[in-house]
Protein backbone atom coordinates (compact mmCIF):
# COMPACT_ATOMS: atom_id res chain seq x y z
CA UNK A 1 0.00 0.00 0.00
CA UNK A 2 1.63 3.65 -0.61
CA UNK A 3 2.39 5.43 2.07
CA UNK A 4 1.62 8.88 3.02
CA UNK A 5 3.34 12.11 5.11
CA UNK A 6 2.25 14.48 7.31
CA UNK A 7 3.92 17.27 8.58
CA UNK A 8 3.33 19.43 11.70
CA UNK A 9 5.50 22.70 11.77
CA UNK A 10 4.00 23.85 14.88
CA UNK A 11 5.17 26.70 17.28
CA UNK A 12 7.83 24.72 19.19
CA UNK A 13 8.66 22.17 16.70
CA UNK A 14 8.44 20.18 13.43
CA UNK A 15 7.05 16.04 13.21
CA UNK A 16 6.89 14.23 10.22
CA UNK A 17 4.17 11.31 10.64
CA UNK A 18 4.30 8.85 7.49
CA UNK A 19 1.33 6.63 7.71
CA UNK A 20 -0.08 3.74 6.04
CA UNK A 21 -2.66 5.90 2.84
CA UNK A 22 -5.39 3.04 3.29
CA UNK A 23 -5.78 2.44 6.86
CA UNK A 24 -4.11 5.20 8.77
CA UNK A 25 -1.60 2.51 10.29
CA UNK A 26 1.58 4.63 11.64
CA UNK A 27 4.56 3.32 9.68
CA UNK A 28 7.60 5.77 11.01
CA UNK A 29 8.04 9.36 12.61
CA UNK A 30 10.60 11.83 12.96
CA UNK A 31 10.67 15.04 14.81
CA UNK A 32 12.72 18.60 15.39
CA UNK A 33 12.39 21.37 17.58
CA UNK A 34 11.79 25.57 16.61
CA UNK A 35 13.89 28.34 18.26
CA UNK A 36 12.33 29.94 20.76
CA UNK A 37 10.45 33.38 20.73
CA UNK A 38 7.30 34.41 19.01
CA UNK A 39 9.21 36.31 15.62
CA UNK A 40 11.33 33.20 13.56
CA UNK A 41 13.24 33.06 10.70
CA UNK A 42 11.15 30.85 8.08
CA UNK A 43 14.06 29.52 7.38
CA UNK A 44 14.09 27.74 10.90
CA UNK A 45 11.25 25.87 9.88
CA UNK A 46 12.86 24.40 6.74
CA UNK A 47 15.81 23.31 8.46
CA UNK A 48 13.48 21.88 11.22
CA UNK A 49 12.01 19.50 8.21
CA UNK A 50 15.02 18.75 7.16
CA UNK A 51 16.34 17.47 10.50
CA UNK A 52 12.69 15.85 10.83
CA UNK A 53 13.25 13.95 7.65
CA UNK A 54 16.31 12.68 8.00
CA UNK A 55 17.66 9.36 7.67
CA UNK A 56 15.16 8.24 4.95
CA UNK A 57 11.67 9.10 6.59
CA UNK A 58 10.25 10.14 3.68
CA UNK A 59 11.62 7.52 1.42
CA UNK A 60 9.17 6.07 -0.60
CA UNK A 61 6.01 8.09 0.32
CA UNK A 62 3.67 9.28 -2.34
CA UNK A 63 2.11 12.01 -1.08
CA UNK A 64 2.60 14.53 1.24
CA UNK A 65 0.87 17.58 3.05
CA UNK A 66 1.96 20.77 5.46
CA UNK A 67 -0.19 21.63 8.58
CA UNK A 68 1.57 24.65 10.68
CA UNK A 69 0.88 26.97 13.56
CA UNK A 70 -2.03 29.75 11.91
CA UNK A 71 -2.08 33.56 11.77
CA UNK A 72 1.52 33.89 11.08
CA UNK A 73 2.95 36.69 9.01
CA UNK A 74 5.40 35.65 6.27
CA UNK A 75 6.21 38.61 4.45
CA UNK A 76 8.24 38.32 1.30
CA UNK A 77 10.25 40.36 -1.20
CA UNK A 78 10.38 40.50 -4.90
CA UNK A 79 12.89 37.69 -4.94
CA UNK A 80 10.61 35.39 -2.49
CA UNK A 81 13.08 36.33 0.92
CA UNK A 82 11.63 37.24 4.01
CA UNK A 83 11.50 40.83 4.70
CA UNK A 84 11.73 40.19 8.50
CA UNK A 85 11.51 37.15 10.45
CA UNK A 86 7.73 36.13 10.65
CA UNK A 87 5.97 37.16 13.40
CA UNK A 88 3.67 34.17 14.91
CA UNK A 89 0.55 33.66 16.46
CA UNK A 90 1.59 34.39 19.93
CA UNK A 91 3.31 37.71 19.30
CA UNK A 92 1.02 40.23 20.81
CA UNK A 93 3.24 43.32 19.46
CA UNK A 94 0.22 44.30 16.88
CA UNK A 95 -2.24 44.76 19.72
CA UNK A 96 -2.51 47.89 19.39
CA UNK A 97 -3.15 47.51 15.73
CA UNK A 98 -5.73 44.83 16.04
CA UNK A 99 -7.89 47.78 17.96
CA UNK A 100 -7.30 50.54 15.10
CA UNK A 101 -8.22 48.18 12.74
CA UNK A 102 -11.51 47.30 14.71
CA UNK A 103 -12.48 51.07 14.63
CA UNK A 104 -11.46 51.73 11.44
CA UNK A 105 -14.33 49.79 9.75
CA UNK A 106 -16.83 50.53 12.31
CA UNK A 107 -16.56 48.15 14.90
CA UNK A 108 -16.82 44.30 15.59
CA UNK A 109 -20.10 43.62 14.49
CA UNK A 110 -18.71 44.65 10.78
CA UNK A 111 -15.64 42.48 11.26
CA UNK A 112 -17.96 40.16 12.12
CA UNK A 113 -19.97 39.87 9.07
CA UNK A 114 -17.08 40.88 7.02
CA UNK A 115 -15.28 37.77 7.90
CA UNK A 116 -17.13 35.82 10.11
CA UNK A 117 -14.03 37.00 12.98
CA UNK A 118 -13.08 39.41 15.36
CA UNK A 119 -9.16 40.42 14.57
CA UNK A 120 -7.15 40.21 17.70
CA UNK A 121 -3.33 40.58 17.96
CA UNK A 122 -2.78 37.18 16.42
CA UNK A 123 -4.37 37.91 13.32
CA UNK A 124 -2.09 38.21 10.06
CA UNK A 125 -3.95 41.33 9.03
CA UNK A 126 -3.14 43.19 12.64
CA UNK A 127 0.69 41.94 12.01
CA UNK A 128 0.51 43.52 8.45
CA UNK A 129 -0.84 46.67 9.88
CA UNK A 130 1.94 47.09 12.62
CA UNK A 131 4.72 46.04 10.07
CA UNK A 132 3.51 49.08 7.74
CA UNK A 133 3.60 51.33 10.92
CA UNK A 134 6.80 50.31 12.65
CA UNK A 135 8.74 49.50 9.74
CA UNK A 136 8.29 50.73 6.97
CA UNK A 137 11.35 49.82 5.40
CA UNK A 138 10.63 46.32 5.58
CA UNK A 139 7.36 46.88 4.65
CA UNK A 140 8.04 49.20 1.47
CA UNK A 141 10.05 45.95 -0.21
CA UNK A 142 6.99 43.68 1.10
CA UNK A 143 5.53 42.32 -2.18
CA UNK A 144 3.33 39.09 -0.85
CA UNK A 145 2.53 37.50 2.22
CA UNK A 146 2.17 33.68 2.98
CA UNK A 147 1.19 31.94 6.31
CA UNK A 148 3.54 29.55 7.45
CA UNK A 149 2.14 26.50 5.82
CA UNK A 150 1.75 28.20 2.62
CA UNK A 151 5.36 28.98 2.79
CA UNK A 152 6.71 25.83 3.52
CA UNK A 153 4.43 23.78 1.21
CA UNK A 154 5.82 26.63 -1.57
CA UNK A 155 10.00 25.37 -0.65
CA UNK A 156 8.51 21.98 -1.04
CA UNK A 157 7.17 22.32 -4.36
CA UNK A 158 9.41 25.48 -5.80
CA UNK A 159 6.00 26.48 -7.42
CA UNK A 160 6.05 30.12 -8.90
CA UNK A 161 2.41 30.24 -7.43
CA UNK A 162 1.99 29.96 -4.10
CA UNK A 163 -1.01 27.91 -2.70
CA UNK A 164 -3.07 27.71 0.71
CA UNK A 165 -6.29 26.47 1.65
CA UNK A 166 -9.71 27.86 3.22
CA UNK A 167 -9.32 26.92 6.40
CA UNK A 168 -5.77 28.53 7.25
CA UNK A 169 -6.99 31.43 5.07
CA UNK A 170 -9.63 31.92 7.47
CA UNK A 171 -7.62 32.83 10.23
CA UNK A 172 -5.74 35.71 8.10
CA UNK A 173 -8.41 38.78 8.76
CA UNK A 174 -8.99 39.32 4.89
CA UNK A 175 -10.44 36.20 3.91
CA UNK A 176 -14.39 35.61 4.13
CA UNK A 177 -14.85 31.85 5.19
CA UNK A 178 -18.87 32.34 4.06
CA UNK A 179 -18.42 33.74 1.11
CA UNK A 180 -15.32 31.70 0.29
CA UNK A 181 -13.43 34.36 -1.32
CA UNK A 182 -10.58 37.02 -0.36
CA UNK A 183 -11.60 40.29 1.01
CA UNK A 184 -8.75 42.19 -0.39
CA UNK A 185 -10.01 45.76 0.46
CA UNK A 186 -9.17 45.14 4.18
CA UNK A 187 -5.50 43.81 3.20
CA UNK A 188 -5.38 47.38 1.68
CA UNK A 189 -6.94 49.05 4.86
CA UNK A 190 -4.26 47.12 6.92
CA UNK A 191 -1.36 47.84 4.96
CA UNK A 192 -1.97 50.56 2.59
CA UNK A 193 -1.71 49.00 -0.37
CA UNK A 194 -2.10 45.57 -2.66
CA UNK A 195 0.14 42.56 -1.58
CA UNK A 196 0.13 38.99 -3.14
CA UNK A 197 -1.84 36.56 -1.51
CA UNK A 198 -1.88 32.60 -2.56
CA UNK A 199 -4.65 30.96 -4.14
CA UNK A 200 -7.14 29.18 -2.31
CA UNK A 201 -6.93 25.63 -3.21
CA UNK A 202 -9.62 23.15 -2.95
CA UNK A 203 -9.84 20.78 0.08
CA UNK A 204 -8.52 17.70 -1.80
CA UNK A 205 -6.55 19.04 -4.54
CA UNK A 206 -3.09 18.01 -5.33
CA UNK A 207 -1.06 21.59 -5.97
CA UNK A 208 2.35 19.90 -7.07
CA UNK A 209 5.32 17.72 -6.02
CA UNK A 210 8.32 17.68 -4.43
CA UNK A 211 10.89 19.70 -6.38
CA UNK A 212 13.13 20.19 -3.25
CA UNK A 213 16.14 18.64 -4.08
CA UNK A 214 16.76 18.15 -0.61
CA UNK A 215 14.15 15.61 -0.30
CA UNK A 216 13.24 12.51 -1.84
CA UNK A 217 10.67 13.11 -4.88
CA UNK A 218 7.32 12.62 -3.84
CA UNK A 219 4.50 12.94 -6.66
CA UNK A 220 1.72 14.56 -4.56
CA UNK A 221 1.62 17.37 -2.42
CA UNK A 222 -1.18 18.54 -0.71
CA UNK A 223 -3.11 22.01 -0.09
CA UNK A 224 -1.94 21.69 3.44
CA UNK A 225 -3.89 23.19 6.39
CA UNK A 226 -3.68 25.04 9.86
CA UNK A 227 -2.81 23.31 12.96
CA UNK A 228 -6.35 22.85 14.60
CA UNK A 229 -7.92 22.16 11.34
CA UNK A 230 -5.63 19.40 10.53
CA UNK A 231 -6.58 18.33 14.09
CA UNK A 232 -10.22 18.06 13.47
CA UNK A 233 -9.46 15.84 10.55
CA UNK A 234 -7.57 13.60 11.85
CA UNK A 235 -10.05 13.34 14.66
CA UNK A 236 -12.37 12.55 11.83
CA UNK A 237 -14.52 15.55 14.00
CA UNK A 238 -18.01 15.77 13.06
CA UNK A 239 -21.41 18.29 14.13
CA UNK A 240 -21.71 17.90 17.50
CA UNK A 241 -17.99 17.24 18.52
CA UNK A 242 -16.14 19.76 20.33
CA UNK A 243 -12.33 19.69 20.39
CA UNK A 244 -10.57 20.89 23.41
CA UNK A 245 -7.05 21.15 22.70
CA UNK A 246 -4.41 22.03 25.40
CA UNK A 247 -1.13 22.69 23.71
CA UNK A 248 0.80 26.05 23.44
CA UNK A 249 -2.47 27.52 23.03
CA UNK A 250 -5.54 26.43 24.13
CA UNK A 251 -8.41 26.17 22.15
CA UNK A 252 -12.19 24.89 21.81
CA UNK A 253 -13.11 24.18 18.16
CA UNK A 254 -16.03 22.46 16.47
CA UNK A 255 -16.87 20.97 13.29
CA UNK A 256 -20.08 22.75 11.99
CA UNK A 257 -22.57 22.91 8.32
CA UNK A 258 -22.72 26.33 8.68
CA UNK A 259 -20.54 29.79 9.16
CA UNK A 260 -20.47 31.56 12.73
CA UNK A 261 -20.04 35.09 13.13
CA UNK A 262 -19.80 36.12 16.53
CA UNK A 263 -19.75 40.06 16.90
CA UNK A 264 -18.24 39.93 20.78
CA UNK A 265 -14.78 38.06 18.59
CA UNK A 266 -14.63 35.37 21.29
CA UNK A 267 -15.53 33.10 18.76
CA UNK A 268 -13.14 33.24 15.33
CA UNK A 269 -15.12 32.30 12.32
CA UNK A 270 -13.35 29.64 10.70
CA UNK A 271 -13.62 27.50 7.70
CA UNK A 272 -12.35 23.43 8.13
CA UNK A 273 -10.27 21.45 6.34
CA UNK A 274 -13.00 19.16 4.51
CA UNK A 275 -15.27 22.31 2.49
CA UNK A 276 -17.32 22.63 6.47
CA UNK A 277 -16.76 25.55 9.00
CA UNK A 278 -14.89 25.57 12.14
CA UNK A 279 -15.88 27.83 15.00
CA UNK A 280 -12.92 28.32 17.51
CA UNK A 281 -11.78 30.31 20.01
CA UNK A 282 -8.46 30.38 21.72
CA UNK A 283 -6.43 31.34 24.83
CA UNK A 284 -2.92 31.84 24.80
CA UNK A 285 -2.47 30.11 27.66
CA UNK A 286 -2.82 26.46 28.13
CA UNK A 287 -0.48 23.76 28.92
CA UNK A 288 2.61 26.01 29.75
CA UNK A 289 0.25 27.26 32.78
CA UNK A 290 1.14 23.33 33.86
CA UNK A 291 4.95 23.81 33.35
CA UNK A 292 4.91 27.15 35.13
CA UNK A 293 2.91 26.24 38.01
CA UNK A 294 5.04 22.95 38.22
CA UNK A 295 8.28 24.99 38.33
CA UNK A 296 7.16 27.48 40.80
CA UNK A 297 6.36 24.66 42.73
CA UNK A 298 10.11 23.12 42.49
CA UNK A 299 8.36 19.50 41.52
CA UNK A 300 7.97 17.71 38.00
CA UNK A 301 4.66 17.50 36.23
CA UNK A 302 3.89 13.96 37.64
CA UNK A 303 4.17 15.43 41.19
CA UNK A 304 2.15 18.64 40.20
CA UNK A 305 -0.68 16.40 39.27
CA UNK A 306 -0.40 14.33 42.47
CA UNK A 307 -0.43 17.82 44.69
CA UNK A 308 -3.09 19.38 42.38
CA UNK A 309 -5.12 15.96 43.18
CA UNK A 310 -4.49 16.36 46.55
CA UNK A 311 -6.52 19.11 47.20
CA UNK A 312 -10.21 19.96 47.15
CA UNK A 313 -11.98 21.31 44.42
CA UNK A 314 -12.10 24.88 44.72
CA UNK A 315 -8.11 24.87 46.04
CA UNK A 316 -9.73 26.09 49.34
CA UNK A 317 -10.43 29.33 47.52
CA UNK A 318 -7.83 30.20 45.41
CA UNK A 319 -8.27 30.89 41.93
CA UNK A 320 -5.68 31.48 38.99
CA UNK A 321 -6.64 33.69 36.66
CA UNK A 322 -3.89 32.13 34.11
CA UNK A 323 -3.00 35.09 32.01
CA UNK A 324 0.85 34.30 31.82
CA UNK A 325 1.45 35.74 28.67
CA UNK A 326 -1.39 38.63 27.90
CA UNK A 327 -4.84 36.98 26.83
CA UNK A 328 -5.99 35.99 23.58
CA UNK A 329 -9.85 35.29 24.59
CA UNK A 330 -10.55 37.28 26.42
CA UNK A 331 -9.29 40.01 24.62
CA UNK A 332 -6.53 41.47 27.28
CA UNK A 333 -2.93 41.17 24.96
CA UNK A 334 -1.72 43.07 28.40
CA UNK A 335 -2.53 41.32 31.01
CA UNK A 336 -0.85 39.44 33.28
CA UNK A 337 -1.42 36.29 36.06
CA UNK A 338 -3.34 36.54 39.16
CA UNK A 339 -3.56 34.26 42.33
CA UNK A 340 -6.53 35.49 44.29
CA UNK A 341 -7.74 34.89 47.57
CA UNK A 342 -4.83 34.34 49.23
CA UNK A 343 -4.61 33.23 53.21
CA UNK A 344 -2.32 32.04 55.69
CA UNK A 345 -4.35 28.88 55.75
CA UNK A 346 -4.64 27.91 52.16
CA UNK A 347 -1.46 29.06 50.76
CA UNK A 348 -0.39 25.28 50.00
CA UNK A 349 1.57 23.45 47.64
CA UNK A 350 -1.45 21.34 47.04
CA UNK A 351 -3.84 24.26 46.83
CA UNK A 352 -1.60 26.02 44.72
CA UNK A 353 -1.22 23.38 41.81
CA UNK A 354 -4.72 22.39 41.79
CA UNK A 355 -5.77 26.65 41.26
CA UNK A 356 -2.95 26.59 38.11
CA UNK A 357 -4.98 23.61 37.30
CA UNK A 358 -8.42 24.48 37.51
CA UNK A 359 -7.66 28.25 36.22
CA UNK A 360 -6.74 26.94 32.75
CA UNK A 361 -9.33 24.50 32.65
CA UNK A 362 -11.61 27.67 33.45
CA UNK A 363 -10.46 29.46 30.58
CA UNK A 364 -11.35 26.49 28.28
CA UNK A 365 -14.65 26.35 29.71
CA UNK A 366 -15.55 29.57 29.09
CA UNK A 367 -14.55 28.99 25.45
CA UNK A 368 -17.04 26.02 25.43
CA UNK A 369 -19.73 28.32 26.43
CA UNK A 370 -18.87 30.65 23.57
CA UNK A 371 -19.50 28.01 21.40
CA UNK A 372 -22.72 26.98 22.57
CA UNK A 373 -23.71 31.06 22.69
CA UNK A 374 -23.27 30.74 18.58
CA UNK A 375 -25.30 27.94 18.17
CA UNK A 376 -22.83 25.20 18.22
CA UNK A 377 -24.04 22.10 19.73
CA UNK A 378 -22.50 20.28 21.79
CA UNK A 379 -23.04 16.04 22.24
CA UNK A 380 -19.28 14.68 23.00
CA UNK A 381 -15.94 16.73 24.03
CA UNK A 382 -12.51 15.37 22.79
CA UNK A 383 -9.86 16.04 25.07
CA UNK A 384 -6.56 16.52 23.52
CA UNK A 385 -2.74 17.93 23.53
CA UNK A 386 0.05 17.47 25.16
CA UNK A 387 -1.80 19.08 28.30
CA UNK A 388 -4.00 16.15 28.07
CA UNK A 389 -1.39 13.80 28.95
CA UNK A 390 -1.81 15.12 32.79
CA UNK A 391 -3.69 13.40 34.99
CA UNK A 392 -5.04 16.21 36.98
CA UNK A 393 -6.26 17.67 33.66
CA UNK A 394 -7.97 14.44 32.98
CA UNK A 395 -9.89 14.15 36.02
CA UNK A 396 -11.02 17.59 36.82
CA UNK A 397 -11.65 18.37 33.01
CA UNK A 398 -15.03 17.15 33.24
CA UNK A 399 -15.44 18.81 36.73
CA UNK A 400 -14.85 22.42 35.09
CA UNK A 401 -16.22 21.43 32.16
CA UNK A 402 -19.42 20.19 33.30
CA UNK A 403 -19.49 17.46 30.83
CA UNK A 404 -18.34 13.99 30.39
CA UNK A 405 -14.55 14.46 28.28
CA UNK A 406 -13.64 11.74 25.88
CA UNK A 407 -10.16 11.05 25.60
CA UNK A 408 -8.18 9.91 22.55
CA UNK A 409 -5.59 7.61 22.75
CA UNK A 410 -2.12 10.15 22.08
CA UNK A 411 -1.23 11.31 19.44
CA UNK A 412 0.40 13.78 16.40
CA UNK A 413 -3.01 14.67 15.51
CA UNK A 414 -2.06 17.74 13.81
CA UNK A 415 0.55 15.81 11.81
CA UNK A 416 -2.08 12.97 11.28
CA UNK A 417 -4.13 15.36 10.08
CA UNK A 418 -1.83 16.44 7.62
CA UNK A 419 -1.27 13.07 6.58
CA UNK A 420 -5.16 12.19 5.78
CA UNK A 421 -5.35 15.15 3.94
CA UNK A 422 -2.15 13.71 1.62
CA UNK A 423 -4.14 10.08 1.19
CA UNK A 424 -7.29 12.19 0.15
CA UNK A 425 -5.57 13.89 -2.22
CA UNK A 426 -3.62 11.00 -3.22
CA UNK A 427 -6.97 8.90 -3.85
CA UNK A 428 -9.21 11.88 -5.69
CA UNK A 429 -12.19 10.23 -3.67
CA UNK A 430 -14.93 12.55 -2.72
CA UNK A 431 -14.07 12.16 1.08
CA UNK A 432 -10.83 11.69 3.07
CA UNK A 433 -10.06 7.59 3.69
CA UNK A 434 -11.44 6.15 6.34
CA UNK A 435 -8.83 5.72 8.71
CA UNK A 436 -8.91 3.32 11.87
CA UNK A 437 -9.92 5.29 14.78
CA UNK A 438 -7.88 5.05 17.82
CA UNK A 439 -9.06 4.17 21.42
CA UNK A 440 -10.67 6.23 23.64
CA UNK A 441 -11.44 6.75 27.32
CA UNK A 442 -14.12 8.55 29.04
CA UNK A 443 -13.45 10.21 32.21
CA UNK A 444 -16.42 11.45 34.04
CA UNK A 445 -17.28 13.42 37.29
CA UNK A 446 -19.38 15.24 39.34
CA UNK A 447 -19.59 19.34 37.62
CA UNK A 448 -18.54 21.87 40.60
CA UNK A 449 -19.98 24.80 39.43
CA UNK A 450 -18.60 26.52 42.34
CA UNK A 451 -15.12 27.12 40.95
CA UNK A 452 -16.26 28.57 37.86
CA UNK A 453 -18.04 30.87 39.81
CA UNK A 454 -15.22 31.90 41.65
CA UNK A 455 -13.24 32.22 38.39
CA UNK A 456 -15.46 34.68 36.64
CA UNK A 457 -15.87 36.88 40.27
CA UNK A 458 -12.03 37.12 40.06
CA UNK A 459 -11.96 37.27 36.08
CA UNK A 460 -14.61 40.14 36.14
CA UNK A 461 -12.90 42.33 38.51
CA UNK A 462 -9.95 43.09 36.27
Amino acid sequence: MPLVAGVDSSTQATKIVVRDAATGALVRSGRAPHPEGTEVSPHAWWQALLEAAGGGLLDDVAAIAVAAQQHGMVALDADGEPVRDALLWNDTRSAGAAADLVAELGGPGEWSRAVGSVPVASFTVTKLRWLARNEPDNAARAESVLLPHDWITQRLTRATEPVTDRGDASGTGYYDAAAGAYRTDLLTLAFGRELRIPRVADPAEAVGEVRAPELPSIGVVAAGTGDNMAAALALDARPGDVVVSIGTSGTAFAVAEKPTADPTGAVAGFADATGRFLPLVCTLNAARVLSAGAAALGVDLAEFDRLALAAPPGADGLVLLPYLDGERTPDLPEATGRLDGLTRANLRPENVARAFVEGMLCGLADAVDALVDQGVPVRRVLLVGGGARSAAVRALAPRVLGRPVTVPAEGEYVADGAARQAAWALSGTAEPPAWENASTAVSEADPTPQVRERYAAARDRL
